[in-house]
């Protein structure tokens, strides 16, 4: 399960999985137009079959507030991502690791908790959890720590 966090995140993210596609043979919007077997195969280590060979990403894409993830959904593939896996507030942190941690993150991390059990869940067999996020500011870096923290609970 793969959870990007704060713009830095989510803009290594948005680049990680339209690499990760690529390699897979999926197109922006999750079909499947690859030609080899191993592909397929491996497909399931990062992905979701959802229907009609299209595949959705196991991502949690977390922000304080709304202008990365319009960002990511307008890219190239926003529509790969499950519209309910975009977690955002409206306020931000103000690049205050602070607010990140302890005020604003907190008051989303719940949410947030709740869309990576369900990924988890998901799961046949759960192998880790993948998180890009920065380490300085406040969202990436703030609610970051503090979701590293929640899940190792």
């Amino acid at each position: 399960v793969h959870l990007q966090t704060g713009q830095c995140g989510n803009q290594i993210g948005a680049a990680f999985w339209q690499t990760i596609s690529g390699e897979h043979g999926l197109d922006g919007s999750g079909v499947y137009n690859g030609t080899s077997d191993l592909q397929l195969e491996r497909m399931n280590v990062y992905f979701n079959e959802a229907s009609n060979n299209k595949f959705v990403p196991r991502a949690v894409l977390v922000d304080l507030e709304p202008g990365t993830m319009d960002a990511v959904r307008a890219g190239p593939f926003g529509q790969l991502f499950r519209p309910d896996n975009f977690v955002f507030g409206q306020s931000g942190a103000g690049n205050n690791w602070a607010k990140g941690h302890y005020t604003e993150g907190a008051e989303l991390v719940d949410q947030v908790l709740d869309v990576v059990r369900r990924e988890a869940e998901g799961c046949d067999c759960l192998q880790g959890f993948q998180i890009t996020h920065s380490l300085g500011g406040g969202t990436g870096a703030g609610m970051g720590t503090l979701l590293i923290s929640k899940i190792r609970e």
